[in-house]
């Protein structure tokens, strides 16, 4: 039989509203639901599909099962002058990372800089997603999480690690923020989901089988070398270390191996963590002309040979494309979207 390799482009208004509706069909209030739709979203029009609306399918699947809560109560604690804990109580990961991304933002204002960490939350998409918002108000954003052993150390061949994305972002004068927002692996493991479900070989040298042996078969994948490959991955293995104790010991979650895997045991919470850190600029020297001197460097490095791009603008680039041609949906994820609409009796986009 023939495979359908048919992709289709939709309007990422039609993404945002089905995906809106499917929350709240599966007990998701309607301002979480837009907030989690809302997110998947934006995270496809800037390119990153590993992240994007393609994982709302895994979202509603625990949901069914119960793992993650529609209606979870979450808790902040102030824990000192710029310092607090949320508790997530088993929530959507996107609606409780917004909200103690939002607490760090409110005691930055308040005390110059806001240090919150997560506990007890869920898969919160793409860490970008929080830290562009915090230097969209003006304040620099700096975020990290963690994942179930899905990385190799370096010197190892079996997974420990999750890909535990850093990112940092920067207010720009007369534009959109920069914005760092990268694994400490060479790819998300999300990719490799998606070449399974869409038939798809890996990238070369990011990736090995059970035996430690490169492998760009999906199916046969065991685990990510962390960023740098085989002769400098000590340091992506490095950031992947220091950013697992600050989402998971410092936090009170499990870490590593301990985690509940994504795709498995999809009716145990997975008790994830995150970091979140705002720093308010104007309480240092350079914080007045800090937006305008990012727009001043982005136009120098602009002008050096070979035109270099300052982190986050390829992302722009891609919205600016997907906003017009709309967001790309490969066959698997076409069906999965189809299921899942008649399982909840929403109209497909597809």
């Amino acid at each position: 039989m023939t495979r359908d390799t048919t992709i289709v482009h939709l309007p990422h208004t039609a993404l945002r509203d089905w995906g809106r509706r499917c929350l709240q069909a599966a007990g998701v209030p309607a301002d979480d639901a837009r907030t989690v739709a809302d997110s998947l979203v934006q995270t496809s029009l800037w390119g990153i599909d590993s992240h994007g609306i393609a994982r709302l399918p895994h979202y509603l699947n625990r949901l069914h099962h119960g793992s993650i809560r529609a209606r979870p109560a979450m808790r902040d604690t102030l824990t000192g002058p710029g310092t607090a804990q949320v508790a997530g109580d088993r929530g959507l990961g996107i609606v409780v990372a917004h909200h103690a991304n939002r607490l760090a933002m409110r005691l930055a204002r308040e005390s110059g800089i806001g240090a919150v960490g997560v506990a007890d939350s869920s898969h919160c998409g793409a860490i970008g997603l929080y830290t562009r918002e915090a230097a969209q108000a003006g304040l620099v954003g700096i975020a990290f999480t963690h994942a179930d052993r899905i990385a190799a150390p370096q010197g190892g061949h079996q997974p420990f690690f999750g890909t535990n994305p850093i990112s940092v972002a920067f207010p720009r004068a007369g534009g959109e923020p920069v914005c760092l927002d990268m694994a400490t692996t060479s790819i998300p493991w999300n990719r490799v989901m998606n070449a399974r479900r869409e038939g798809h070989a890996v990238s070369p040298d990011v990736a090995v089988d059970e035996q430690g042996r490169p492998s760009t078969d999906p199916h046969q994948i065991r685990a990510l070398r962390p960023l740098g490959g085989t002769d400098y991955g000590h340091k992506g293995y490095g950031l992947a270390l220091v950013i697992e104790l600050l989402c998971g010991p410092l936090n009170g979650n499990p870490y590593g191996p301990f985690i509940t895997p994504m795709y498995e045991q999809l009716d145990q919470p997975r008790e994830l963590g995150a970091f979140f850190l705002a720093i308010d600029p104007m309480r240092f020297a350079g914080g007045p002309m800090l937006a305008a001197t990012v727009a001043h460097m982005a136009q120098t490095l602009a002008a050096e040979p070979g035109s270099p791009r300052m982190p986050g603008d390829p992302e722009l680039e891609k919205q600016a494309v997907r906003l017009q041609q709309g967001i790309p949906v490969e066959p698997g994820l076409q069906a999965e979207f189809r299921a899942w609409s008649e399982r909840l009796g929403v109209a497909a986009p597809v």
